[in-house]
């Protein structure tokens, strides 16, 4: 009896336990999610209200220096080399008249006398026909003859030839001169020697190269100028009457050859042609005495040396400009709208290697996403970051 009363009370603990386990879970339904939104998490940006702004633009370029002008020196005469100036050397400095190099003069004095003797001979035969003549006149009106002698009882022919004869040895003796002048080799202007091929000992002859000189007061860079920089640059055209429509913008050259190095200058010209392979206008800059010494000694400029350029270029008024690294693949930005992100879609007026103009897309009071974002859609939440810096603490690493 005693088991079967066992047998019938455990199967009622478990109908009673599941009855209680049943009405747990009818009171206390799961909540089902399966059909609601996720929420979408908020990204952080920083950004930048545009402006309208004054904005000088500076156009970038490059070039090589190349001397205003360069001659090539040479021989007028032939001679053998007997002294050469100190700096007559590759870099060397002279002066306007300075004697670079002198050659043996011996046979050129010798024929200066040569032509100042057949001078005085033809002087003298002058003189003589002359006297010849006024003796002729005197003899024809001794005669009594009243009607005019003719050319040849006064000799005026002989007179002519004698006349002619003096002229010649004139000019013989002035070649002379000259040719002894020559011996001398004097520079035409202050400059610098580029290189030279001859030396102390040496037979030169007539039209003979002895070095390539450049003049010092001033060396010119050429410098390429991109279609989209036109607009913002002052051209100095010049015009077939001799008439200039305009002062030449400003230029800074900076160069890293010896150190930092820099020269201020001027664009004095633009070139009459656009280049055939490069498709763009070239302007020319100058700098006006670069071997002046300077206090701060700096290395003066080579020729052939590369340089950069930053050309003053013209103010663009009231402009929007934005960073480059705003800009995503050159055509679009994003901005914040209403807490949330957006595309816009822009062009640009004008672009460095910096900033960018922008000419349409954009609205002063925008607030452009200086953030890097890659691939956003347009509709999402984000959250503007603080701009304000935080306190730093004694002692604390910015």
């Amino acid at each position: 009896m005693k088991l079967n009363k066992q047998k019938i009370i455990v199967p009622a603990a478990i109908i009673i336990a599941t009855i209680f386990l049943v009405m747990f879970i009818k009171g206390n339904p799961p909540k089902a999610s399966r059909f609601s939104a996720p929420l979408k998490a908020k990204i952080n940006v920083a950004v930048k209200p545009l402006q309208l702004i004054d904005y000088p633009v500076e156009i970038d370029s490059f070039g090589t220096v190349k001397p205003r002008t360069q001659s090539m020196l040479v021989a007028q005469v032939s001679g053998l080399i007997i002294d050469i100036n100190e700096q007559f050397r590759e870099g060397g400095f002279f002066e306007k008249g300075d004697v670079l190099l002198q050659l043996d003069d011996r046979d050129l004095k010798a024929e200066v006398k040569s032509a100042q003797a057949n001078l005085l001979n033809a002087e003298q035969n002058l003189l003589e026909e002359q006297a010849r003549g006024r003796q002729a006149l005197t003899d024809w009106q001794r005669l009594g003859n009243e009607s005019e002698p003719s050319i040849l009882v006064l000799r005026k022919p002989q007179l002519a030839a004698a006349q002619a004869q003096v002229l010649s040895a004139q000019a013989q003796l002035e070649k002379a001169q000259l040719n002894l002048e020559r011996t001398k080799i004097k520079a035409p202007y202050a400059g610098r020697v580029l290189n030279r091929s001859v030396d102390l000992g040496q037979v030169v002859s007539n039209n003979m190269q002895l070095a390539t000189i450049y003049a010092t007061d001033s060396v010119e860079i050429r410098l390429p100028i991109k279609n989209k920089d036109l607009p913002f640059i002052n051209l100095p055209e010049q015009y077939r009457d001799g008439a200039k429509n305009q002062r030449g913008s400003a230029v800074n050259f900076t160069s890293d050859l010896i150190g930092e190095q820099q020269w201020q200058g001027q664009l004095i010209r633009t070139e009459g042609a656009i280049d055939e392979s490069a498709q763009q206008l070239y302007v020319v800059a100058k700098i006006n005495d670069p071997y002046k010494s300077t206090s701060d000694n700096q290395y003066p400029v080579k020729i052939g040396q590369y340089v950069k350029a930053k050309i003053n270029g013209k103010v663009a008024s009231q402009v929007l400009v934005i960073p480059n690294s705003a800009i995503y693949q050159g055509s679009y930005v994003y901005v914040v709208e209403n807490g949330t992100l957006q595309r816009k879609n822009i062009a640009l007026a004008w672009q460095n290697a910096l900033q960018g103009i922008v000419s349409k897309g954009l609205e002063a009071g925008s607030q452009l996403v200086l953030t890097p974002l890659g691939q956003v859609s347009s509709g999402t939440p984000v959250q503007i970051m603080d701009a304000t810096p935080k306190a730093q603490k004694p002692g604390e690493q910015p």
